[in-house]
Order: C-alpha cells, then sequence, then structure tokens
C-alpha cells in the first residue's frame, strides 16, 4: 500500500478510536468538554505523526475541500477517501468489539453516530442540521487552508487545526453529535442501526457542501498563497 494511504488509514483510525470511543467508554466522566477534547487531540497528534506523509486529511470532506482550493491532486481523492472510510470502519468495528465482548449489555445504542430530532434527543430540525454541518465544516476547512498556507507560521497548523476540531464539537455535540467527517458518520452509522443509516445522508452531503464552498472561498481568500 502507497505509503500516503496507510498514513490515512492510521490517523483516520485514530480519530474515530479516540474521539468516538472517549463519548462511548468515558463520556459521563469526562462530558462534553472532554469529549470535544479527545476528538481535537486525536486530529493534533495524527497531524503530527503523519502529517508530513500524507498531508493529514483523515476526513473526506478536507480532501474535496483542498481539492477545490487547488491544494491537493484530484487524481488522488478517491484513494484517499477509500482508505480514510477503511480507517474509520475498522475502527468503529474494533470499538463495537470490545462493547460486545464487554461486562453488562452488548447492545450498542446510539454508538456515538450522528443524528438530529428525535434520535439525537433534541428539536433541531433537518435544515438546522444541515446547516450545522454545512457551516462548522465551511469553517474547518478555512482553518485548515489557512494554517497550511505558506505565509502562516511553520509547524503550528495541527495545534490550530485540532483546537478548532475541539471548538466544533463544544459547539455541535448536543446538535448534531457532531460530523463534519463523513466517514466518521458512515462508520458509526453503519453499526448504529436503522435510525441512524436513514439520517446518514445529511451527515455525507452537508459537510461536502461546506468543504466545497470552503475551497472555492480560499482559493480566492488566500490566492497569493497557493
Amino acid at each position: 500500500m502507497n505509503k500516503k494511504f496507510a498514513a490515512e488509514v492510521l490517523g483516520t483510525f485514530w480519530l474515530v478510536f479516540g474521539g468516538c470511543g472517549a463519548a462511548l467508554f468515558a463520556g459521563k466522566g469526562i462530558g462534553l468538554h472532554g469529549i470535544s477534547m479527545a476528538f481535537g487531540l486525536t486530529v493534533m497528534t495524527m497531524a503530527f505523526t503523519v502529517g508530513h506523509i500524507s498531508g493529514g486529511h483523515f476526513n473526506p470532506a478536507v480532501t474535496i475541500g483542498l481539492v477545490m482550493a487547488r491544494r491537493h491532486p484530484a487524481s488522488e481523492a478517491g484513494a484517499y477517501i477509500g482508505a480514510q472510510l477503511v480507517g474509520a470502519i475498522a475502527a468503529a468495528g474494533a470499538l463495537a468489539l470490545i462493547v460486545q465482548t464487554g461486562e453488562g449489555s452488548h447492545e450498542l445504542g446510539q454508538f456515538a453516530a450522528n443524528a438530529w430530532g428525535e434520535a439525537q434527543g433534541n428539536k433541531v430540525t433537518m435544515v438546522g442540521a444541515f446547516i450545522t454541518e454545512a457551516l462548522t465544516t465551511f469553517i474547518f476547512l478555512m482553518v485548515i487552508i489557512g494554517s497550511t498556507s505558506k505565509r502562516a507560521p511553520a509547524g503550528f497548523a495541527p495545534i490550530a487545526i485540532g483546537l478548532c476540531l475541539a471548538l466544533i464539537h463544544l459547539v455541535t455535540i448536543p446538535l448534531t453529535n457532531t460530523s463534519v467527517n463523513p466517514a466518521r458518520s458512515i462508520s458509526q452509522g453503519i453499526f448504529a442501526g436503522d435510525a441512524y443509516i436513514k439520517q446518514l445522508w445529511l451527515f455525507i452531503v452537508a459537510p461536502i457542501v461546506g468543504a466545497v464552498l470552503a475551497g472555492a472561498t480560499s482559493r480566492w481568500l488566500q490566492a497569493e498563497d497557493q
């Protein structure tokens, strides 16, 4: 396997295992703030670890946004997204195995899947969920593209990106359980069951819409840095 794609598998695996694992196994203890930080830390640690190999996308929306911004070759997008899905689903499978072989109830329940409305235990509408995911993905991509541009301070991008993801989770966990990442949503949704699979389309489409808009916006905003 190409080293870049292996790095994407590893990075996405850690994002899902670390972030969703924190929600599943430690959520009652660490709460909203701890889960949010866990997701930010997964991205930050892997960006430092393998970002120099693959660019550290770990997210199909990031890959698509970077292609739109002309910061990543379109010819590699399909393989990157495939690698991210492999990593995410492998991590979700590992989490499911841990739950089902542990003591007590073996039911997966929501399994940290994304949802809105009744499935998420709130009154957020489909439109509200779509705006939430598209807008926060847009900001996430703007931070990624801006912090990795030529004129940005060197070496600090993983910190800015990790903190941005943590901040996004602080705002949106109560609303949609925070996606901004179709691979993370797909991996948890397919294990969580029908109610979450029915809503899965939004957590694929909305982040991609936000990423495309961010890629196009950043191409104009940071034209001198491309």
